[in-house]
């Protein structure tokens, strides 16, 4: 009676115990094919979504109502633009009150920040609120709750000629122990109402 003999290839003799393992591993079936492909078309579909962009105006906007809030000549465009995608992502209307304090500005010849908050505020409470997220992404770096930047933050850029980031040494060895320089005391006024003290964690 004629046994059944088990068939190995050819080269069986060439083959060792990992090369086969791989073997197993190389051979996708049809519908591990399908499901990688439509794996992939979702989450490509899906990027799409998360990454639009905003208009090259929008970033104009915000530019210049940033430059007009933080008083200053120039800011860096690239945290702008992350700046910018962070607040809009966290509080959607962002957008159209960053677009209404820009109408505000068109409209009147403000010199100085403080004019254009109590401004915003008296034309329109709730863009105390967007002046507040604006002014902490350019000071503190945030945005949505996430850090954007922060050695750039305009919170280091006001005391570095006395104060340096926390894990940065730029002032050469042990120049913690000099004396600091004087740094005057601040004479301005707050420009928008007082606000709701919020303890965050730490």
């Amino acid at each position: 009676m004629a046994t059944d003999q088990r068939c190995f290839p050819a080269d069986i003799h060439l083959s060792t115990p990992n090369s086969a393992r791989l073997n197993r591993l190389m051979r996708m079936s049809r519908r591990d094919v399908l499901l990688a492909g439509m794996g992939a078309a979702l989450v490509s579909g899906a990027g799409n979504v998360f990454a639009a962009t905003p208009d090259d105006a929008d970033i104009a906007t915000f530019m210049t109502v940033s430059q007009r809030l933080t008083d200053r000549d120039t800011l860096d465009p690239r945290i702008g633009h992350a700046l910018f995608m962070g607040i809009v992502h966290a509080v959607p209307t962002r957008r159209d009150q960053v677009n209404q304090l820009h109408e505000l500005m068109t409209k009147n010849s403000f010199t100085s920040a403080r004019e254009l908050a109590r401004a915003a505020e008296q034309a329109d409470p709730g863009l105390k609120d967007a002046i507040h997220d604006i002014m902490t992404g350019w000071y503190r770096g945030l945005a949505d709750h996430k850090v954007v930047v922060y050695r750039s933050a305009l919170m280091f850029d006001i005391t570095k000629d006395a104060v340096y980031p926390k894990t940065y040494a730029s002032g050469g060895p042990f120049y913690w122990t000099k004396t600091p320089p004087e740094v005057a005391l601040p004479t301005g006024e707050p420009a928008l109402s007082p606000s709701t003290f919020v303890v965050e964690p730490t």
